[in-house]
């Protein structure tokens, strides 16, 4: 089999994606059963919730509507893909293509534009310094960087997937073009 079956029953190569197969319910049901940190955490922490925050600071920082929505989709590859620890990552060359050709993927679905370097940038600004509480937060470790100036409160409570998953739609429908 050379496809995955996702939640909404679409079968999807997430080597050979197509539009029609990425489904934003898809996204934001696999995202808030996703575990940040690989699972190496205090307490379970969904990549949609980091994503929500992510979204959720940018809209406080005054971004565009563009910036927002790529906050909250820029991990909607691992919908499809799963997450590689960075590490890791950084080794996989071939992984990074795939995963980097589904986000752009993704993101032209779901803005209807190609986001500029600049926002781009804005949008990896703020997932760095969501990093910087998860590191600190979640995995007590100690960060060499200084603590970002945050605008949002970062909850890391435990949060059901279906409240993560509805929150997460919820934010997709207010910010959509």
């Amino acid at each position: 089999m050379s496809y995955i079956i996702t939640y909404t029953q679409k079968h999807m190569d997430p080597l050979d994606p197509h539009p029609e197969e990425i489904d934003i319910h898809d996204i934001a049901h696999a995202l808030s059963l996703l575990c940040r940190g690989n699972g190496q955490v205090k307490t379970f922490f969904s990549v949609a919730q980091h994503c929500i925050y992510c979204a959720l600071e940018a809209e406080k920082r005054g971004y565009s509507p563009s910036v927002i929505l790529g906050c909250l989709l820029h991990d909607g590859s691992e919908a499809y893909m799963a997450d590689v620890p960075r590490p890791l990552k950084q080794s996989m060359i071939e992984y990074q293509k795939a995963e980097n050709r589904l986000l752009d993927m993704i993101y032209h679905k779901f803005i209807n534009k190609p986001l500029s370097e600049k926002e781009l940038m804005q949008i990896k600004e703020i997932d760095d310094d969501l990093l910087y509480f998860d590191l600190t937060e979640l995995l007590n470790e100690k960060s060499n960087r200084e603590k970002p100036l945050m605008h949002v409160h970062i909850d890391h409570t435990f949060t059901s997937f279906e409240d993560v998953e509805k929150q997460y739609l919820m934010l997709y429908e207010k910010w959509k073009k």
